[in-house]
Order: C-alpha cells, then structure tokens, then sequence
C-alpha cells in the first residue's frame, strides 16, 4: 500500500494527513509543557498504536481511554499510565482488577458511593491500591457529581478513607466548551472548569483530604487555554490530533489543521433533479452535523459551492448550492474529499485509515474497536 497515491484508493476511505497529525500533536504538548501541565491525551479519537506513539511523544505513558478495549489494546503493546475515564460500569470491575494488578497504573473514574462499594468488594492482589479519580460535574451536565454539592466532597471522603483505594485525581470534563463560538467563550467556559475545580481542590485540602491531581480537559478547552489552567495537574484533550469542521467552527483551530478527509467518488449524475450521487453514506461519514452546515453535512474541500445534501447508508446526493450543476467537473469516477464535521464519530466508521504525506500513502493504521 505505501507509495500509492490516495487517488487509487478504493472508496469511501478515511485519510490521515501525517505532518498536520504531528503538527497538532506537537503543538497541544508544547503548549502544556510551557505551562508545567502534564499532558495526558485521549485516545477515542483515533484508538491505533501509532497515533498514540505520536501523542506520547513515544513515552508510552500517561493517556486517557473511554472503553476498556482500548485499555486493553494499549496495555498489551507496552502502554501504561492508563486513565480509563468512563464512570465505572459495574459488569466491568473484573476486567479493572485484572488490568490494575497487570500494569503499574491504572485509574478508574467514580461519581457514585455504589461504584465505590464494588470497588471495595474487589481487594486487588498483592496489595496493590484502586488508583481512583472522582468525577467532578462543572456545568457540563453529563456524568460527574455536581462541584457545588455536599455530595462531591462526601464521595471524596469516603473513597480517602475506604480501604485498598487511594483518591488519585479530580477529574472535569468540559464538554460544555462544544456550545461555545469563539475563541473568548471557550476561554470563559474553561475559566469557569478551571476555577470550579480548583476550588474543590482547596476543600480537599480544607477538610485533610489527600487528593494529589487535577485535570479537566476537552479540545477545545486545551486549544484554547487560560493561564489558570497552569494550576492544574493535568489536562486530556483528544479530538485535538485530527480536528474537524465542528472544532474549526468552535475556535479551536482553523479549518486547514484538520488531519482528516473521507475521499469518495461520484457514482451518478442525475441532471433532471441537478444532483449526482458518491459512494459516501453515513456508513462512511458522520451525521452528527445534521446537515446544518452550509454545506450540509460535510465540507466539499475546494468546492464550496457544493452541498453534500443527504446521506442513505451508502449513497450521498451532492448539488449545487446555486445555480446548475457542471457534470464536466465531476465526471463519473472522479473523487471529491469530504472535510468531517466530527472527526471522532467518521473515525469509527473505518476498519483502516490510509495515513499519508503529500498525497502518497506512507502507512495504514489498524484502530481498536469494541467495548
């Protein structure tokens, strides 16, 4: 596969541009580095080895997980450091223990005193501690106990205090910063998680509580940082790798830093209804934009009067924005690169990424799947 250009790829195909992937990659860790934050990516976005070699710097240490396949995955070709940042579901303790007795740190993630009673009724083997972050909820209103509640700090109490269990880290997911437009109101929401948390840290401290990280995190939060983040043990980012057309909109990068296209191909072209059809469904490409955009669900790169309009499994109708569609620009055959509103979501759609520079592929990347 090297050497061939991603012209001859068989179609729809996901497409990794590898210098804009290092480039993202090096960007976000000198960022932190210049704040004395330890960087610690996630790896849902992409989920392959070699993605991961890039984000670590080819430490092999420190990352964040949202499935324990992709813990597995991971710890089974030398990673460790391992953040499994998903409140614990209760079918999968076994699996925990048997990964934090196997590595030297692994960290599961609680919001709840239940969680924390199966952790409790699993002693792991030869003494080893549950490393423990508890999920703190700072207006982002997914899982997390809310920062303000007695609850947060009652839970963090009673995870010090339970034996085999050590309270690692507090741990925020700023999700809330994918409502924002504009560089100014990332930064307000990431102050606000930056602050929200740090406060928590001092009730900790107030109320003789050992907890030694912090960490919040999402990509746009880290694209987007403010000094007080420097405070913070920690941040995880992810989406940040391979950006998309949502981040680009959000201010978190600019549309020309995104790493990632789905190449398709035009299959027919149906004159009486001005549209012509590729081979790119929503099989192949993310919905999550729900055709909102300008552009309808994706961005046509170089061709911004096309709108991909509609998507069916495996089909797509392309059509002109305004005015008539030329079919002698898009012959049958020829390829049109389709810009992800989320890079995440179109990601796992493929079994393969086609990795590559200048438009010759260098490598294939083989991604984790499963829970």
């Amino acid at each position: 596969m090297a050497g061939k250009s991603i012209q001859d790829l068989l179609t729809p195909a996901l497409t990794v541009d590898l210098l804009k992937v290092k480039r993202n990659a090096q960007v976000m860790l000198e960022r932190f580095q210049k704040l004395g934050v330890q960087l610690r990516p996630h790896m849902k976005t992409h989920k392959t080895l070699e993605c991961a070699d890039i984000m670590t710097a080819g430490t092999r240490r420190c990352i964040v997980v949202s499935t324990l396949a992709e813990a597995s995955f991971y710890a089974d070709h030398g990673y460790d450091d391992i953040l499994y940042a998903y409140p614990l579901p209760f079918d999968k303790v076994e699996r925990c223990a048997e990964l934090s007795e196997r590595l030297t740190l692994f960290h599961v993630l609680v919001d709840n005193s239940a969680a924390l009673e199966e952790l409790k009724k699993r002693p792991l083997k030869r003494g080893k501690l549950w490393h423990v972050w508890l999920k703190l909820d700072c207006a982002n209103g997914r899982a997390g106990v809310p920062h303000s509640e007695p609850a947060a700090l009652q839970l963090a109490q009673a995870i010090s205090e339970s034996p085999g269990v050590e309270l690692t880290g507090i741990y925020t997911h700023c999700g809330n910063t994918y409502s924002c437009s504009g560089e100014e109101e990332i930064r307000a929401v990431a102050q606000d998680t930056t602050t929200f948390t740090l406060q928590f840290m001092e009730k900790l401290q107030a109320n003789g509580i050992n907890c030694s990280k912090s960490s919040i995190g999402s990509t746009p939060s880290c694209s987007q940082p403010v000094p007080d983040m420097a405070m913070l043990s920690e941040v995880h980012p992810g989406n940040y790798v391979f950006y998309d057309v949502q981040q680009s909109m959000i201010g978190s990068c600019k549309l020309e830093d995104v790493a990632v296209r789905v190449i398709t191909r035009v299959v027919g072209h149906y004159p009486h209804r001005n549209q012509m059809l590729v081979d790119c469904g929503w099989a192949g490409l993310s919905l999550d934009s729900g055709g909102r955009l300008p552009t309808g669900y994706a961005v046509i790169e170089g061709h911004p009067d096309l709108k991909l309009l509609s998507m069916t499994q495996e089909h797509g109708r392309v059509e002109p924005i305004s005015g008539k569609l030329d079919y002698e620009k898009f012959p049958l055959g020829s390829l049109l690169s389709l810009i992800p509103y989320h890079a995440c979501a179109t990601a796992v759609m493929h079994p393969v990424y086609f990795v590559h520079s200048d438009g010759v592929v260098v490598d294939t990347w083989t991604p984790t799947r499963g829970w």
